[in-house]
């Protein structure tokens, strides 16, 4: 058994260093430029990694701290060589990065806890950010993971998101409830819950709509949602996930201000980082919100979405020597 789960364990490993690859490049060129020609770490050397950071979406507040825990650094050793900084980097930045509660239901392979059940997942974010893919995979994952799985179709605002999650539902063999378009979204999320807890189902994940055009309503609608899934599950939602755009850079920043303002966000998932080079926007977002980002898509494929984990995540973009 320990030796399936290491070859997996490399498995994924492999696959975050290919999904990560353009975000690497773009990084690592900036850095080694950042540095081309110096032998230590100095006042310089610093200037050039603060610019470096920021042109990869790291935000300019993320950097700051960046760069003065690597000041600190300097100071404190005397002499840091530019073999050490690799590592260095590794260490300061994966401080930086918020992190899920040890025991978190499902953090390292989508298991619930029998005392969770049912685990209600509410989802929230813009449109065209990957957020019923996303949907979509956390249900293959869990239901992979020996789940009972059902998906609910609250973003009734548009009946295009009602048909996706549908498709989504046929592909992973999940069922769907629903109602027709301009229904109300907490109706169809009482109907969810209810429907869960007679089935004994382990997972429930509620799409919600995208629609920010109107905070004040959006935020009234997640709110009347939330207290009506509480009365049929108490806890519910035990995870309110904000799904962004990696590939969008800092206009994330904005989307993830505007949900963190408008709902109790305490769970992130960061999509499409395999097609951009703008992946550093994950370390800047996890530390200003102080949200743990818990997923991460890298790919197209059903097991592209995965847990993230800042050690292997900061490891694949620094952790090679200069």
């Amino acid at each position: 058994m320990g030796f399936f789960k290491k070859l997996f364990s490399k498995e994924k490993k492999e696959k975050l260093d290919s999904g990560l690859q353009k975000t690497k490049e773009g990084v690592w060129s900036k850095i080694t430029r950042a540095v081309a020609g110096k032998s230590k770490v100095d006042d310089e050397v610093l200037d050039n990694l603060e610019e470096a950071f920021i042109t990869s979406d790291v935000g300019v507040d993320t950097t700051l701290k960046i760069i003065k825990r690597l000041e600190e650094r300097v100071a404190r050793d005397k002499y840091v060589g530019m073999n050490e900084l690799s590592n260095l980097l590794c260490e300061e930045i994966t401080d930086l990065l918020a992190r899920p509660e040890a025991d978190e239901p499902g953090l390292d392979d989508f298991e619930v806890k029998a005392s969770d059940k049912p685990y209600v997942i509410m989802v929230v974010g813009v449109n065209g950010v990957g957020k019923t893919t996303t949907i979509g995979k956390l249900a293959y994952q869990y239901k992979k993971a020996g789940n009972k799985v059902i998906l609910g179709a609250a973003d009734t605002f548009r009946a295009a998101a009602i048909e996706q999650l549908d498709i989504w539902g046929e592909r992973v063999g999940v069922p769907v409830i629903k109602q027709k378009m301009g229904s109300d979204p907490a109706a169809v999320a009482f109907d969810t819950l209810s429907h869960a807890k007679a089935q004994n189902a382990d997972v429930v994940i509620i799409d919600t709509a995208g629609r920010l055009h109107n905070k004040v309503g959006l935020m009234n609608e997640l709110t009347k949602i939330k207290n009506v899934m509480k009365r049929v599950v108490p806890d519910a939602p035990q995870e309110i996930l904000l799904v962004l755009d990696g590939s969008t850079g800092q206009n994330a920043f904005e989307q993830a201000r505007q949900f963190v303002a408008a709902t109790e966000v305490n769970r992130l998932a960061v999509t499409k980082l395999d097609g951009t080079a703008k992946g550093g926007v994950v370390i800047g977002i996890s530390d200003q919100f102080r949200i743990p980002v818990k997923y991460i898509g890298i790919g197209e494929g059903m097991e592209d979405l995965q847990i993230f984990r800042p050690d292997e995540f900061v490891r694949s973009l620094f952790g090679h020597a200069l």
